[in-house]
Protein backbone atom coordinates (compact mmCIF):
# COMPACT_ATOMS: atom_id res chain seq x y z
CA UNK A 1 0.00 0.00 0.00
CA UNK A 2 0.97 3.28 -0.72
CA UNK A 3 1.99 5.50 1.98
CA UNK A 4 0.35 8.59 3.44
CA UNK A 5 2.71 11.41 4.07
CA UNK A 6 1.49 14.25 6.00
CA UNK A 7 0.34 17.30 3.32
CA UNK A 8 1.42 20.80 4.73
CA UNK A 9 -1.35 23.34 4.74
CA UNK A 10 -0.05 24.75 1.71
CA UNK A 11 -1.08 21.92 -0.44
CA UNK A 12 -4.92 22.14 -0.90
CA UNK A 13 -7.40 19.73 -0.01
CA UNK A 14 -8.76 18.23 -3.48
CA UNK A 15 -12.35 16.76 -3.92
CA UNK A 16 -13.91 14.78 -6.73
CA UNK A 17 -15.60 16.90 -9.00
CA UNK A 18 -16.68 15.37 -12.50
CA UNK A 19 -16.12 13.09 -15.67
CA UNK A 20 -16.02 14.71 -18.44
CA UNK A 21 -16.75 13.02 -21.76
CA UNK A 22 -16.78 16.54 -23.72
CA UNK A 23 -14.69 19.56 -22.96
CA UNK A 24 -17.93 21.74 -22.05
CA UNK A 25 -18.68 19.71 -19.28
CA UNK A 26 -15.48 20.23 -17.47
CA UNK A 27 -15.64 23.19 -14.67
CA UNK A 28 -15.84 26.92 -15.82
CA UNK A 29 -12.18 28.18 -16.49
CA UNK A 30 -11.60 30.37 -13.93
CA UNK A 31 -8.54 29.52 -11.83
CA UNK A 32 -5.58 27.19 -12.43
CA UNK A 33 -5.41 23.87 -13.48
CA UNK A 34 -2.98 21.16 -13.89
CA UNK A 35 -3.41 17.91 -16.08
CA UNK A 36 -1.81 14.93 -15.67
CA UNK A 37 -0.96 12.20 -18.05
CA UNK A 38 0.71 8.81 -18.00
CA UNK A 39 0.16 5.58 -19.91
CA UNK A 40 -1.73 3.07 -18.66
CA UNK A 41 -0.10 1.02 -16.29
CA UNK A 42 2.61 3.48 -15.28
CA UNK A 43 1.04 4.54 -11.65
CA UNK A 44 -0.85 7.70 -12.51
CA UNK A 45 -3.80 6.83 -10.45
CA UNK A 46 -1.03 5.98 -7.42
CA UNK A 47 0.84 8.88 -8.03
CA UNK A 48 -2.36 10.89 -7.72
CA UNK A 49 -3.34 9.83 -4.74
CA UNK A 50 0.33 9.79 -2.94
CA UNK A 51 0.55 13.53 -4.09
CA UNK A 52 -2.62 14.53 -2.65
CA UNK A 53 -2.28 12.53 0.32
CA UNK A 54 -5.76 10.49 -0.32
CA UNK A 55 -5.66 7.30 -0.80
CA UNK A 56 -9.41 6.88 -2.35
CA UNK A 57 -9.19 10.08 -4.66
CA UNK A 58 -8.13 8.56 -8.14
CA UNK A 59 -9.36 5.03 -8.66
CA UNK A 60 -7.14 2.16 -8.78
CA UNK A 61 -7.05 -0.99 -10.62
CA UNK A 62 -5.12 -3.68 -11.77
CA UNK A 63 -6.55 -3.65 -15.02
CA UNK A 64 -5.19 -0.42 -16.98
CA UNK A 65 -7.46 2.22 -18.26
CA UNK A 66 -9.68 2.40 -15.23
CA UNK A 67 -9.73 6.57 -16.41
CA UNK A 68 -11.61 6.75 -19.66
CA UNK A 69 -12.59 10.49 -19.21
CA UNK A 70 -11.32 13.66 -18.19
CA UNK A 71 -11.48 13.41 -14.13
CA UNK A 72 -11.40 16.70 -12.53
CA UNK A 73 -10.51 17.05 -8.66
CA UNK A 74 -10.94 20.60 -7.43
CA UNK A 75 -10.12 22.37 -3.65
CA UNK A 76 -12.36 24.92 -2.11
CA UNK A 77 -10.40 27.63 -3.51
CA UNK A 78 -11.07 26.17 -7.11
CA UNK A 79 -7.61 25.11 -7.93
CA UNK A 80 -7.56 21.97 -9.90
CA UNK A 81 -6.14 18.30 -11.00
CA UNK A 82 -7.75 16.63 -14.12
CA UNK A 83 -6.77 13.00 -14.73
CA UNK A 84 -6.75 12.19 -18.30
CA UNK A 85 -7.50 8.93 -20.07
CA UNK A 86 -4.33 6.81 -19.91
CA UNK A 87 -2.78 6.07 -23.53
CA UNK A 88 -1.56 2.89 -24.57
CA UNK A 89 -3.16 -0.33 -23.29
CA UNK A 90 -6.57 0.03 -22.44
CA UNK A 91 -8.98 -2.21 -23.84
CA UNK A 92 -11.70 0.08 -25.26
CA UNK A 93 -13.64 0.23 -28.99
CA UNK A 94 -11.62 2.11 -32.17
CA UNK A 95 -14.50 4.51 -31.56
CA UNK A 96 -13.97 5.71 -27.73
CA UNK A 97 -9.72 5.63 -28.55
CA UNK A 98 -10.86 7.90 -31.15
CA UNK A 99 -12.65 10.14 -28.99
CA UNK A 100 -10.24 10.18 -26.25
CA UNK A 101 -7.77 11.20 -28.34
CA UNK A 102 -9.57 14.33 -29.76
CA UNK A 103 -10.90 14.83 -26.54
CA UNK A 104 -7.11 15.51 -24.99
CA UNK A 105 -6.40 17.03 -28.16
CA UNK A 106 -8.50 19.52 -27.95
CA UNK A 107 -8.20 19.81 -24.13
CA UNK A 108 -4.53 20.56 -24.70
CA UNK A 109 -4.69 23.16 -27.18
CA UNK A 110 -8.10 25.36 -25.87
CA UNK A 111 -8.18 24.69 -22.13
CA UNK A 112 -7.12 28.49 -20.84
CA UNK A 113 -6.18 27.78 -17.38
CA UNK A 114 -3.84 24.83 -17.97
CA UNK A 115 -0.91 25.78 -15.76
CA UNK A 116 1.06 22.60 -17.20
CA UNK A 117 1.36 18.52 -17.73
CA UNK A 118 2.62 15.97 -15.25
CA UNK A 119 3.37 13.07 -17.32
CA UNK A 120 3.84 9.54 -15.29
CA UNK A 121 6.57 7.06 -17.09
CA UNK A 122 7.53 3.92 -15.35
CA UNK A 123 10.94 4.39 -14.46
CA UNK A 124 11.82 1.00 -15.99
CA UNK A 125 10.25 1.77 -19.19
CA UNK A 126 10.77 5.28 -19.65
CA UNK A 127 10.40 7.41 -23.01
CA UNK A 128 8.54 4.81 -25.27
CA UNK A 129 7.18 5.51 -28.68
CA UNK A 130 3.60 6.51 -27.03
CA UNK A 131 5.01 8.62 -24.40
CA UNK A 132 7.38 10.46 -26.66
CA UNK A 133 3.92 11.20 -29.06
CA UNK A 134 2.54 12.90 -26.45
CA UNK A 135 5.05 14.85 -25.33
CA UNK A 136 4.85 16.10 -28.75
CA UNK A 137 1.35 16.91 -28.28
CA UNK A 138 1.85 18.69 -25.39
CA UNK A 139 5.06 20.43 -26.66
CA UNK A 140 3.07 21.49 -30.03
CA UNK A 141 0.04 23.08 -27.95
CA UNK A 142 3.18 25.02 -25.92
CA UNK A 143 2.45 23.37 -22.17
CA UNK A 144 4.99 23.27 -20.06
CA UNK A 145 5.77 19.59 -18.88
CA UNK A 146 7.32 17.87 -15.40
CA UNK A 147 8.00 13.87 -15.85
CA UNK A 148 7.58 11.91 -12.79
CA UNK A 149 9.64 8.78 -13.29
CA UNK A 150 7.21 6.42 -11.01
CA UNK A 151 7.66 3.07 -9.54
CA UNK A 152 11.25 4.17 -8.65
CA UNK A 153 11.51 1.74 -6.11
CA UNK A 154 11.86 -1.27 -8.60
CA UNK A 155 15.10 -0.02 -9.63
CA UNK A 156 18.68 -0.07 -7.74
CA UNK A 157 19.78 2.96 -6.51
CA UNK A 158 22.35 3.15 -9.22
CA UNK A 159 19.80 1.84 -11.82
CA UNK A 160 17.63 4.66 -10.94
CA UNK A 161 20.34 7.51 -10.91
CA UNK A 162 21.40 6.41 -14.75
CA UNK A 163 17.57 6.07 -15.62
CA UNK A 164 17.50 9.37 -14.34
CA UNK A 165 20.51 11.12 -15.81
CA UNK A 166 19.59 8.98 -19.21
CA UNK A 167 16.00 10.84 -19.27
CA UNK A 168 16.80 14.50 -18.48
CA UNK A 169 19.62 13.94 -21.62
CA UNK A 170 16.90 13.18 -23.90
CA UNK A 171 14.83 15.34 -22.59
CA UNK A 172 17.09 18.25 -23.23
CA UNK A 173 17.59 17.02 -26.43
CA UNK A 174 13.91 16.53 -27.88
CA UNK A 175 11.71 19.24 -25.19
CA UNK A 176 14.14 21.96 -23.95
CA UNK A 177 12.70 23.01 -20.50
CA UNK A 178 10.85 19.96 -19.90
CA UNK A 179 11.69 18.85 -16.38
CA UNK A 180 12.14 15.38 -14.90
CA UNK A 181 12.36 13.14 -11.61
CA UNK A 182 12.43 10.01 -9.89
CA UNK A 183 9.13 9.02 -7.92
CA UNK A 184 7.74 6.10 -6.27
CA UNK A 185 4.10 5.83 -4.41
CA UNK A 186 5.34 3.13 -2.76
CA UNK A 187 8.48 4.05 -0.93
CA UNK A 188 7.59 7.89 -0.75
CA UNK A 189 10.87 8.58 -2.94
CA UNK A 190 10.08 12.41 -4.36
CA UNK A 191 6.63 13.17 -3.42
CA UNK A 192 7.75 16.64 -1.96
CA UNK A 193 9.47 17.53 -5.11
CA UNK A 194 6.11 16.87 -6.80
CA UNK A 195 3.49 18.51 -4.82
CA UNK A 196 6.46 21.45 -4.81
CA UNK A 197 5.96 21.75 -8.46
CA UNK A 198 1.94 21.47 -8.54
CA UNK A 199 2.33 24.24 -5.72
CA UNK A 200 4.55 26.28 -7.86
CA UNK A 201 2.30 26.09 -11.25
CA UNK A 202 -0.70 26.45 -9.31
CA UNK A 203 0.99 30.15 -8.02
CA UNK A 204 2.42 31.18 -10.95
CA UNK A 205 -0.37 29.87 -13.61
CA UNK A 206 -0.03 29.30 -17.16
CA UNK A 207 -0.86 30.88 -20.42
CA UNK A 208 -4.08 32.11 -21.07
CA UNK A 209 -4.87 31.20 -24.71
CA UNK A 210 -6.74 32.90 -27.30
CA UNK A 211 -10.17 32.53 -27.62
Amino acid sequence: MSPTLPVSAAFPRLAYTISAHQLQQLPAESLVEIAIAGRSNAGKSSAINTVCGHQGLAKTSKLPGRTQQLVAFTAADGRSLVDLPGYGFAQVTKQLRQHWQGLIAGYLKRRRTLAGIVVVMDSRRPMLALDVEFLEQCAAAGRRIHVLLSKSDKLSRSEAKLTLRRTEKTLDEQFRGTTVQLFSSLSGDGVELARSILLEWWQEGGPRLEK
